[in-house]
């Protein structure tokens, strides 16, 4: 899988939005306001989550431990903020 490149979004301080679909087929991710996320693994107790910050990190270029879950944390509407 070819990850679109996000290194343009990789300001500090900048808050990115994501809509997170779990239980996909395969991992892809969408370039957009929200920044569209699929993810292979099952909503329980945050993996999709993390698993979306991970792509989302990936595609930016930073460390997965920059980004920051702001809202969302239940939601398939996210909010990361980049530190």
């Amino acid at each position: 899988m070819t990850l679109p490149d996000l290194t343009g979004m990789a300001v500090s301080g900048a808050e990115i939005a994501v809509r997170v679909t779990p239980n996909a087929r395969r991992e892809q991710l969408e370039p957009g306001v929200p920044v569209r996320i699929s993810v292979t693994v099952v909503p329980e107790d945050g993996r999709a989550t993390l698993a979306a910050r991970d792509l989302l990190a990936k595609a930016m270029g930073v460390a997965k431990s920059r980004l920051t879950l702001v809202r969302g944390a239940k939601s398939r509407d996210k909010l990361f903020r980049l530190d």
